[in-house]
């Protein structure tokens, strides 16, 4: 029984991306159905467009959470240390 319980909260916790992809959809064809009864062409949102948004979703989230300096300082480490990963030793001239 405790198995099931923890294996439902892993469902629980691994279905909010998901949850946040399909609000942005929701929220973007609501939009583009009231530009359509104004008169206007649909535009549908493309893959990069939803990954941007999901994105800015996350970046807002952890910005009203305090925890938006965390989160870069952390991305930055990250970046750096796979800058560092592909530096040479010395220089080729050098022997």
């Amino acid at each position: 029984m405790k198995s099931r319980v923890t294996w439902i909260d892993k469902q629980l916790k691994s279905h909010p991306p998901k949850n946040v992809e399909s609000e942005i959809l929701c929220e973007h064809i609501k939009k583009e159905r009231e530009t359509a009864k104004a008169g206007k062409r649909p535009y549908y949102l493309k893959k990069p467009e939803l990954r941007e948004r999901k994105l800015m979703n996350k970046y807002n989230e952890l910005k009203e959470a305090g925890k938006l300096d965390a989160f870069m300082e952390k991305r930055r480490r990250k970046n750096a240390s796979k800058d560092h990963r592909f530096m040479p030793y010395r220089r080729s001239g050098d022997a």
